[in-house]
């Protein structure tokens, strides 16, 4: 598990290049903002989390499925993890941040992807 990289993923670098072609800059892995967001753009109040369907328990994506070897300690990490960005999100959005998750199966359908991007980036509310 050492050799599984936390940033720089290509799920997150094809939504960075989205980002960045759409005009938006921002920052990567702000680690004074809660929840240690991977794109964050702080002139617009928005971050960006992409998780990876498997660490992050994408429900109902076949990529998310779990072990069946090791079980107890899969499972107690991967809740884990979800319990954790739970916490992230909820504390963002009260300190008065928008917040949009994209899963890294969401990341193979460009056109999709960015359509999210575009209507999360127009949405005005909060700011």
């Amino acid at each position: 598990m050492s050799r599984i990289s936390g940033r720089d993923t290509k799920p997150e670098i094809a939504v960075r290049r989205i980002l960045h072609a759409m005009g938006y800059r921002f920052r990567l892995h702000v680690r004074q903002i809660p929840g240690n967001p991977d794109i964050v753009l702080p002139r617009h109040r928005k971050v960006v989390f992409v998780h990876g369907c498997f660490w992050h328990g994408h429900a109902g994506c076949p990529r998310s499925k779990r072990p069946s070897t090791n079980v107890g300690f899969w499972n107690a990490k991967i809740d884990a993890n979800m319990a954790r960005d739970e916490r992230a999100v909820r504390g963002l959005v009260g300190d008065g941040w928008r917040v949009l998750v994209i899963w890294e199966c969401e990341t193979r359908m460009q056109d999709q992807l960015i359509e999210k991007l575009s209507e999360f980036m127009r949405d005005k509310e909060n700011n």
